[in-house]
């Protein structure tokens, strides 16, 4: 589903960020990519859709090469949803509006059948009763499953996860985890950077740990926290676990 090859990227010529990174993510593969502040796992990401440009090296996303051609990242884009650290809801809107939005702009769908997906997702995610209120009237956690709802209105083949839960209160972050736990039982291809450790072990088919802008180690989770092979690996658990 995600083909990466050789990698690189820098921010003005002298901050390499992302090095010679090379990874095939599978169809319906669930991957959590761990690593320190700064290690380039956000940035890495956000490079699956496009949202970071790379300065050599090939990302090929269903098939289709991310480049220049803005026919091809615009065809990536509707195929994968993502969620960010911040909600990046629209405060003017209804959240019903802000989930059918898309959908009736960019799938071009009719406005009811919009609005009946973005009703049956606000139920699967648990705030039905919240579609006619704004983003500021929920809660951080509430805004999250919006924003968790809204990516999947676009029924994407990929969900690709930025630190979902580490804007949030620790008594919110259970409610978004338990329905991101429950979409990784749909057979939905994911991507999740994350620093919930609980959360990685019980749901991931690999994890990935970066640092200084490479993959350092990666494996199934009994592998990489149990057994782990690189001392990096190894103190960096021990500080978080």
């Amino acid at each position: 589903m995600i083909k990466c090859r050789g990698i690189n990227k820098w921010y003005n010529k002298d901050l390499h960020v992302l090095k010679n990174v090379d990874i095939d993510i599978k169809q319906g593969e669930i991957v959590v990519i761990l690593g320190p502040s700064g290690s380039g796992k956000s940035t890495f990401i956000r490079t699956i859709n496009a949202l970071e440009d790379i300065q050599e090296g090939e990302i090929i996303v269903d098939g289709i090469p991310i480049s220049n051609d803005i026919k091809n990242i615009e065809r990536i884009r509707m195929e994968t949803g993502m969620v960010f650290q911040s909600f990046n809801l629209f405060p003017h809107l209804s959240i019903l509006k802000n989930i059918t939005l898309s959908p009736i702009w960019v799938r071009k769908w009719p406005k009811k059948k919009a609005e009946q997906i973005a009703m049956e997702l606000l139920e699967r995610v648990g705030i039905p009763e919240q579609a006619d209120k704004f983003p500021g009237q929920l809660s951080g956690g509430q805004q999250q499953r919006v924003a968790i709802a809204r990516a999947l209105a676009m029924q994407p083949k990929i969900m690709l996860f930025d630190e979902p839960t580490s804007a949030l209160d620790p008594e919110m972050v259970k409610e978004v985890l338990d329905v991101m736990k429950e979409l990784c039982h749909t057979g939905m291809t994911m991507l999740v950077v994350t620093h919930e450790m609980n959360f990685a072990r019980e749901v991931a088919d690999r994890i990935i740990l970066f640092d200084q802008g490479e993959i350092i180690e990666m494996g199934t989770p009994e592998q990489l926290f149990d057994h782990p092979k690189h001392e990096r690996t190894k103190m960096f658990l021990s500080k978080i676990i």
